[in-house]
């Protein structure tokens, strides 16, 4: 008895594009689609294509990159000088 492995490919695709969001609940994603080993470059296209107009900047994308690269778990953004807190 001959068994076939048949793979399937799933496309997984949001019923409408999240047009409200916060900062934190976008680093939260990328930070997910980090860990899963996606580069900076496609979680700001996947993400682009979400968010739209609301979505980070791929300058951002990179940053966030790198902060949770050097140990960075907190997707909370440091307040800047002079910023109130």
């Amino acid at each position: 008895m001959q068994m076939h492995e048949h793979r399937h490919s799933i496309s997984i695709k949001m019923a409408a594009p999240l047009e409200t969001c916060t900062m934190e609940e976008q680093c939260s994603v990328f930070r997910f689609l980090r860990s899963e080993g996606v580069k900076p470059i496609k979680n700001h296209q996947r993400m682009k294509f979400q968010y739209g107009d609301a979505c980070l900047s791929q300058q951002q994308v990179y940053e966030w990159s790198r902060k949770f690269a050097n140990g960075v778990t907190s997707v909370e953004d440091a307040p800047r000088p002079g910023q109130a807190q």
